[in-house]
């Protein structure tokens, strides 16, 4: 740690990587040392896009406690995101939240401008009193990071932060849906309001355009220690045929890995869109849960896509008929939020 200026303000420097900040959302980051979703090593083995954007933070979080009453970010990306139907402060943004266990309130968000290109910094929080808090800055969905250094006061205290309360991880598997396009900020994507509502940790494997249900992937994700698997990969299966090839075998996969793991089956919300076509692939999704119920599995639930905008201003939910905005990811965080809580309780009994 060494003081230098952030936004013209001469702070005390902590690099995330450094300790007493804890790194969460990268379930290899003790081994790889990586801001990577999946194990390096792995890499290899996957497709094209899945190793592209693997390096996509969404789910990253650095986490610490510390009484300074000045927050500020100095960020260093891989590249300067920019699409025509998200903001840049959800592709290239971090968003601050304070408080512990399922209390966290959102506390700033830097809004990145096309002439920031890869690099920005910026103070989020100043002037307040000067008392220990949690502070939790959640990663971009959209773009990698190099480096993220957490500007505080030059005399002020920083320690780690509050265990969560589900410590091991909720881990989502998806589409571009999952990995959070296109919410405003990082926080607001489906999976972290999940998180926070349970005050849990979590791994967001949401790869955008390129969950095919691949059985490496499947690998990969039943080597995980979780609490709750959450697979929600329906919207990127190029077909329903497809989709009926891969679907029970992925979830068969991780089955065998780990017999007792909770694990919620979620269908595509995007029925409005096209009732026939993604109607097949709902049925395809249930049958799946249907057969596992059938042979006497009883941790696996089912998440029917119609209910996730809800039954008013569906039109409302998202920004291009396919990806949601806040509204739709706040309505699905409604929808599937407890059914994972209900798959934690049988998780814990």
């Amino acid at each position: 740690m060494q003081l230098n200026e952030i936004d013209g303000k001469k702070m005390l420097h902590v690099d995330v990587r450094d300790h007493p900040v804890v790194i969460s959302g990268f379930a290899w980051f003790d081994s790889d040392q990586e801001f990577c979703r999946l194990p390096v090593s792995e890499l290899p083995k996957m497709s094209e896009k899945v190793r592209r954007t693997a390096w996509n933070s969404s789910g990253g979080m650095a986490r610490f406690r510390s009484d300074s009453g000045t927050i500020a970010i100095k960020v260093q990306l891989s590249a300067a995101v920019s699409m025509a139907h998200m903001a840049r402060s959800g592709s290239c943004g971090l968003d601050l939240y304070h408080g512990q266990k399922n209390q966290k309130q959102f506390t700033g968000v830097k809004l990145p401008l096309p002439q920031d290109r890869s690099a920005y910094e910026k103070i989020l929080v100043e002037g307040w009193d000067r008392k220990m808090r949690d502070w939790t800055l959640d990663f971009p969905l959209y773009n990698g990071i190099k480096q993220v250094v957490v500007g505080l006061d030059p005399d002020a205290k920083i320690e780690p932060p509050t265990p969560f309360t589900v410590a091991k991880p909720i881990l989502f598997y998806g589409s571009s849906i999952t990995q959070g396009c296109a919410a405003s900020r990082p926080g607001n994507a489906y999976v972290h309001i999940i998180a926070r509502r349970l005050d849990a940790n979590l791994v967001n494997l949401g790869f955008s355009g390129a969950a095919k249900g691949e059985p490496e992937m499947a690998g990969v994700i039943a080597s995980v220690d979780m609490s709750v698997f959450v697979m929600d990969y329906d919207y990127n299966a190029p077909s329903a045929e497809h989709l009926a090839q891969t679907h029970e075998p992925f979830f068969q996969i991780v089955r065998e890995a780990q017999p007792d793991l909770p694990i919620v089956i979620v269908s595509s919300p995007s029925l409005d869109a096209d009732p026939v076509r993604w109607g097949q692939r709902r049925e395809v999704v249930r049958r799946t849960y249907e057969n596992a119920v059938q042979q006497g599995d009883a941790k696996v639930w089912f998440v029917d896509g119609q209910t996730l905008y809800g039954t008013t201003d569906r039109d409302a939910c998202t920004t291009d008929l396919c990806h949601p905005n806040d509204l739709g990811f706040m309505r699905m965080a409604d929808a599937i939020g407890p059914v994972v809580n209900k798959a934690l309780e049988a998780g814990n009994r």
